[in-house]
């Protein structure tokens, strides 16, 4: 699923990328998920920590600063991390142009 280019725009402006450095430090610059399963994971220069929106942003609630900026929206992950939330959000299942269910 491609971004939109307001929330594309969204991703470089001034406030979030000061929320996202504000939001990381808090979180000691380490991936939460790893961290949970009992793992340090400060991310690499290669592989830099992402700050992932639980809720995805969308053109729809892209100027609500209770999703895009609250910290209860936040997760700092490394790209492992990031790329399974990514994962779990795809879509299972489609529609053919017969209009069956098409699973996977």
């Amino acid at each position: 699923m491609n971004r939109s280019e307001v929330v594309e725009s969204f991703y470089t402006s001034w406030a979030w990328r000061k929320c996202r450095k504000a939001y990381a430090k808090s979180k000691g610059n380490l991936c939460e998920k790893c961290l949970r399963r009992g793992r340090i994971n400060p991310g690499t220069k290669e592989q830099p920590l992402e700050t992932h929106h639980k809720i995805p942003l969308t053109d729809d609630n892209i100027n609500d600063p209770s999703i895009t900026l609250n910290w209860n929206n936040l997760e700092l992950l490394c790209k492992a991390c990031h790329d399974e939330e990514k994962e779990k959000k795809k879509k299972r299942w489609t529609v053919g142009a017969d209009g069956k269910v098409i699973l996977g």
